[in-house]
């Protein structure tokens, strides 16, 4: 029902060519993007039943204007006469079209007002909101409040007010002109320093995320109320679709992150001398490892890393992403940059994290309970049951052509190596296999499954998604990532004693390394304390003490524990398999997919088809220890 001091919206009779261009966009489900003088937009993804609408007034660099911007459907303009005529035409189009129509307004008070005086650290911030008194704009406000009242923005706790809407002329006067369903959002502009007027950004980051998705919420329960659409979660009512800047940023940021291989930067190209001569020493003298010479200029790289420019993605969860990853690569430059120096130690330890005191004792409760079953791991080039570097290959070019028959995008190519240590590595689209390795027949598929399977299977399927921040992976998405790997093993029915052993070991070995113990003494502590066989147990430090001392192989079992976590609570797989992203990232990733933002994956890994994939899969979502999974 509508307010009788409100007329009904009514259709103009004549609008300008560029107005009609709009309204013709939005009957044939066109997507729409209109600048105006002044910095003001249209801008419409999809039709949708609502509009968020900003009055700048000449002002500038407001948050509100960044809220309005990060909606599917917003409008943007400088007074109120500009945005009448625009609200009742793309307004009457929408509601012919849903039955129903919603505006938020979005504004911020002149000034933050202390709410008390009492308060413990920082006083409460208001919220005030107003709306129609349409059943559904009701629900829609009460959603709002709800949702913007659900915690603190960062030292600010939100105070919301409802307050009446003829208090507001400018929410009044919309209202009343259009006819529509209103909704107003007021809040007080705590991002900026009462003084100066300074920003705080990562404050109004916080704000802008906090009201913004009280936005959806809002939007939601319009929907839900008036049945103008299906609707599973508030969240698909996000933007299906990235602007410009974000595809340019997304270049720019993959230049950068292509410009260095990280892993190979940190990788001793002399592993088998230095080997030789740590013997000859009779392991009590530091061994001397060698490295590629650098091949990125480290402070130009990163000039342009900084110089990417993210104000204007409108998207306050893509936004997050790219800040996140652009932190992430300046952490990894400054690694490579600080290799061979007692800085490298804490660029890593701020990159992997400390080893957790409760990780410890995971992979230490592992190596006690496999001490019987210990392995030196040294006799592999004497077993008849070996596999060297040419089977390895045959094995992976078999496993690769399987997936690019399924799916004509996963071209990865193969690589043998003179410089790098017995082992599998992947590089982008590249699997490296050593010359030097050597491994036992029944785990080279298993250890398939890992680099294939997982890393080169995720590198093309983020590749499918538009950005290529899903292949190239989200900040901090190694751990899950070699979970994830270490986890297809067990599912390709590889898991060994020997190599969650390895994994166990690496924690500790990793812990005594930033703890300052020295390579020898890490060395003998995996030989006497692990029963770790001289050769294995040089490798193992050889990768704990790379380039002076990397944290990265705590990862594996960090990652490890996470997966089964995840997988306990009823959480699922698919998702994963989208691109390269760390746990943390899970509800983003279901948010952007809900939105349409990315694809299911193109191809899913081949041993979840394994005969036992489904049994063993069961028993993990029924609560698995690292330990039940090794197979017999």
């Amino acid at each position: 029902m509508t307010s009788p001091h409100r007329k009904q919206p009514q259709a103009a009779s004549h609008h300008p060519q560029w107005l009609e261009d709009i309204l013709d966009c939005l009957r044939t489900d066109k997507s729409v993007r209109k600048d105006f003088d002044n910095g003001g937009r249209l801008h419409i993804d999809r039709p949708l039943p609502f509009l968020s609408v900003h009055i700048a007034k000449g002002r500038e660099d407001l948050a509100a204007r960044d809220i309005a911007a990060a909606n599917a459907s917003y409008l943007i303009v400088e007074d109120i006469s500009e945005a009448l005529p625009i609200i009742l035409a793309v307004g009457g189009v929408l509601r012919d079209r849903f039955g129903a129509f919603l505006l938020l307004d979005i504004d911020e008070f002149d000034h933050d007002t202390l709410i008390t005086d009492d308060a413990p650290y920082l006083p409460p911030f208001e919220i005030g909101i107003a709306s129609t008194c349409d059943p559904a704009a009701q629900k829609a406000g009460s959603a709002l409040a709800e949702g913007a009242d659900v915690g603190e923005v960062k030292f600010r706790t939100p105070h919301v007010n409802r307050f009446d809407l003829e208090a507001d002329a400018q929410a009044a006067a919309l209202a009343v002109q259009t006819g529509f369903p209103l909704v107003a959002v007021r809040f007080a502009p705590i991002y900026q320093a009462p003084e100066s007027g300074n920003i705080y950004p990562d404050l109004r980051e916080r704000l802008v995320a906090n009201i913004f998705d009280a936005g959806l919420k809002a939007f939601a329960a319009f929907v839900g109320t008036t049945q103008s659409l299906k609707l599973t979660t508030h969240r698909a009512l996000g933007r299906k679709a990235f602007v410009d800047a974000v595809s340019r940023a997304d270049r720019s940021m993959d230049e950068v992150a292509s410009s260095f291989d990280f892993l190979l930067a940190v990788t001793p190209i002399n592993t088998d001398a230095a080997w030789k001569a740590f013997k000859a020493a009779k392991f009590k003298q530091e061994p001397q490892f060698l490295y590629r010479p650098l091949s990125v200029q480290v402070e130009a790289e990163k000039r342009k890393l900084f110089s990417v420019a993210f104000d204007r993605f409108e998207d306050p969860v893509l936004y997050h992403l790219y800040r996140e990853k652009q932190q992430e690569l300046d952490l990894q430059l400054s690694l490579i940059s600080a290799r061979e120096t007692s800085r490298f130690v804490e660029y890593g330890r701020a990159l992997y994290g400390p080893v957790e005191l409760s990780l410890h004792r995971a992979a230490t409760d592992i190596l006690a309970k496999t001490a019987s079953f210990a392995d030196d791991g040294d006799d592999v080039e004497d077993d008849p049951q070996t596999a060297d570097c040419e089977e390895v290959a045959g094995a992976a070019r078999a496993m690769i052509g399987d997936y690019h028959r399924q799916y004509p995008g996963f071209a990865a190519e193969i690589e043998l190596r003179d410089d790098l240590p017995s082992g599998l590595m992947v590089s982008g689209e590249r699997l490296l296999i050593s010359r030097q390795t050597l491994m036992p027949k029944a785990r080279v598929h298993a250890l398939l499954s890992h680099e294939i399977g997982v890393h080169l299977l995720t590198y093309f399927n983020g590749s499918a998604q538009g950005l290529r921040l899903f292949r190239s992976g989200l900040a901090g998405y190694e751990g899950m990532q070699e979970g994830l790997a270490v986890f297809s093993e067990y599912m390709a029915g590889g898991m060994t004693v020997g190599r969650l052993r390895l994994i166990a070991a690496r924690v500790v070995a990793c812990a005594a390394m930033l703890e300052g113990r020295p390579f020898t003494g890490t060395y003998a502590m995996l030989v006497d304390e692990h029963r770790f066989g001289p050769v294995a147990a040089f490798h193992l430090a050889m990768r704990i003490y790379r380039g002076g001392g990397l944290a990265k192989d705590a990862i594996y079992l960090r990652g490890l524990l996470e997966l089964l976590g995840h997988l306990k609570t009823g959480g699922a797989l698919d998702p994963f398999w989208m691109g390269k992203i760390s746990a943390s990232h899970f509800r983003v990733m279901q948010e952007l997919s809900l939105r349409g933002l990315l694809k299911a994956p193109v191809i899913r890994p081949a041993f979840l088809t394994h005969p036992q994939a489904q049994a063993r899969l069961d028993k993990a979502r029924a609560g698995l220890n690292p330990l039940d999974m090794i197979i017999s």
